[in-house]
């Protein structure tokens, strides 16, 4: 069982970093253990959020990380994840079911229907108003559950700041190590989290985050996109019926 956490971080961390996802693996991992939904979803923050520094310190390094945009972006989502975490531990845990169970059902579209993301920067007229309602509006989904969050900052950040794939990706990871260090404590404080899962998921994760970051960001994403593709089918279904 320990093994299979692990392996599973290492996808989860390698598709996070890649596009995103990666909690469509670990959290049907995780409640396949035993663990309820609503614990599931707050051992899986720990992980997150040392996966996500491990890809910002490779991001850093190769120098495609704006950390002055990047928090000017992470601070409306950290206020929204706030909001979607006090949420989270609070609703019940069969109805928390249903709600990601659905949720997987919509990244499965997501999946099919990917957009091609740019691989330039381009100009755009950046409008603040704009980007923190909607960066706000990330952070209570990401908060919620994280699950796909990835799927929403991706096209977010490449429209709203125009930035290309590589930054995109950096400016992500950024967002979410941000939002999950708030939203951890919550899920702690109210109980949510398994440590021992926590961080043998967290080990795997950013093995995968490393890996990921390392080498090129666009390299395997199709086929890694149909297999999860095919996961998140089958676990929406399992977790709405």
């Amino acid at each position: 069982m320990i093994v299979l956490v692990f392996l599973g971080g290492i996808l989860a961390g390698f598709l996070n970093v890649l596009a995103g996802g990666g909690s469509m693996i670990t959290l049907p991992i995780l409640t396949a253990l035993g663990l309820g939904i609503d614990v599931a979803n707050g051992t899986n923050r720990i992980a997150i959020i040392l996966q996500n520094l491990v890809a910002i310190e490779r991001f850093k390094a190769k120098k495609v990380l704006k950390i002055k945009e990047a928090i000017l972006v992470a601070l409306p989502a950290i206020v929204g994840a706030i909001l979607g975490s006090s949420i989270a531990v609070q609703i019940e845990k069969e109805m928390l079911q249903k709600i990601v169970g659905v949720i997987f059902l919509v990244m499965a579209v997501s999946l099919v229907w990917k957009p091609r993301i740019w691989l330039e920067d381009r100009f755009v007229k950046r409008n603040w108003v704009l980007i923190y309602i909607v960066f706000f509006l990330i952070g209570i989904y990401g908060g919620f559950i994280q699950a796909g969050v990835g799927f929403l900052l991706m096209p977010a950040i490449a429209l709203l700041l125009g930035y290309e794939l590589v930054k995109t990706n950096a400016v992500k990871v950024f967002i979410v190590a941000s939002y999950n260090i708030i939203s951890l404590v919550i899920f702690i404080l109210n109980g949510k989290v398994n440590f021992l899962y926590s961080f043998i998921l967290a080990l795997g994760n950013m093995t995968g985050a490393w890996l990921a970051a390392t080498f090129s960001i666009k390299k395997g994403a199709n086929w890694v996109r149909w297999i999860v593709f095919t996961a998140v089918i089958v676990v929406g279904i399992r977790y709405v019926f």
